[in-house]
């Protein structure tokens, strides 16, 4: 279990404590990042913050970009979830998560002066996976402050406009809670690693998790995937001692009681680990994907009624997942009702975070349509 792209607050730490990292049990990493190449412009970014000061026609800087990002024949920016990409990437491919074109449009604001304050912002749960971990993904966007003439530098405190790549359903960008520049380099760099460890990559996530620590020692769930990295490599130790660090933080962090409960009963201590999975139960009363693991074990087992019925109970706690819609989607179609399973297969493909994703669901809708096509008689 891992967090992406959110906040915790806690009390305020100076650094992390000593005994947290392992560098010696892993081999160097060649890809990790500094703070000002995460933010770094091209010259491409660079020209295109020198045509929204030239072609702004009076209008106020801050408004000048917030139209240029948002008109659909300027960047026609895309969500994608595929990784978390850096200012230059996100505004190279036109697309990136929520803190990747909250990344971009930081820099390019920097580059026209305008002032900038990162949001983590409160949304319900939402979790994804791949294989068998499991992401729960938070939300950040920025406001852009209104520059005042008295200095340079000063700046309207009261006056910002808020930019949200992926605004609630009702279409309102939410206020947030202000984080630090740092904060949303620990973010990054938190992000990276959860990707490296989906890809099996586990030197370059431990370095990824390591410098988000260390970017940001406050940021909790950072240590969570540092630790989720030393249980795949098989450092349990370490990952015990880094997730009770943690809990001692945050006592009722779910995340981290989980994986430490997965970590005591790898160690042997069942019992140890009965009682942290019994204070987990209290916390977290019906656990992430448990219907939807119930779903697919009914679906092995050929039990179509019942598949359909736990993934619907798992859409009603989320129904913004894709792959809740997919895999309800093929129970209808196990069940012969082609336009349920056609209209979830679509919505499956709507919800999709990824372009992989949007085009496999895409393919499965066509076909799905096909067979429900009848066949004229000649």
């Amino acid at each position: 279990m891992l967090l992406l792209s959110a906040c915790a607050s806690s009390p305020i730490v100076s650094a992390p404590p000593a005994g947290v990292f392992g560098d010696r049990l892993f081999q160097p990493s060649t890809v990790q990042l500094s703070e000002e190449q995460i933010f770094a412009l091209t010259p491409a970014m660079r020209a295109y913050t020198a045509a929204v000061l030239h072609e702004r026609r009076g209008k106020e800087i801050r408004r000048a970009l917030f139209d240029a990002l948002y008109r659909r024949d300027q960047l026609q920016l895309e969500y994608d979830s595929a990784m978390t990409r850096t200012a230059a990437q996100a505004f190279e491919a036109r697309q990136g998560n929520c803190l990747s074109l909250v990344i971009m449009t930081a820099a390019l604001a920097h580059e026209l002066n305008i002032p900038v304050v990162f949001q983590s912002v409160p949304v319900e749960d939402s979790w994804s996976r791949s294989g068998d971990i499991y992401f729960n993904s938070g939300h950040v966007n920025l406001k852009l402050g209104r520059i005042l003439r008295e200095g340079p530098g000063s700046y309207d405190p009261e006056h910002y406009t808020v930019i949200d790549f992926q605004p609630p359903p009702e279409g309102r960008a939410k206020e947030g809670i202000a984080i630090g520049r740092r904060t949303v380099v620990a973010m990054f760099m938190n992000n990276r690693a959860a990707e490296a460890l989906a890809r099996g990559q586990l030197d370059d996530a431990y370095w990824w998790a390591r410098n988000a620590v260390l970017a940001d020692p406050n940021l909790l769930y950072a240590y969570n995937t540092l630790a989720v990295v030393y249980r795949r490599h098989g450092d349990l130790t370490h990952a015990e001692t880094t997730l009770r660090y943690a809990l001692q933080r945050e006592p009722r962090n779910a995340m981290a009681l989980s994986n430490l409960a997965q970590v005591v009963e790898n160690l042997g201590r069942h019992d140890e680990a009965a009682q942290l999975k019994a204070q987990l139960a209290l916390l977290q009363p019906d656990p992430p994907f448990r219907y939807f693991q119930l779903g697919q074990q009914a679906m092995a087992a050929g039990d179509w009624r019942r598949a359909r019925a736990m993934f619907e109970r798992e859409l009603r706690r989320d129904g913004t997942y894709h792959e809740f819609h997919f895999w309800l989607a093929a129970a209808h179609y196990q069940l012969g009702d082609l336009r349920a399973a056609e209209r979830h297969m679509r919505l499956a493909k709507d919800a999709s975070t990824t372009r992989r994703d949007h085009e496999l669901y895409a393919a499965k809708l066509d076909r799905l349509r096909a067979a429900g096509t009848p066949t004229r008689s000649h």
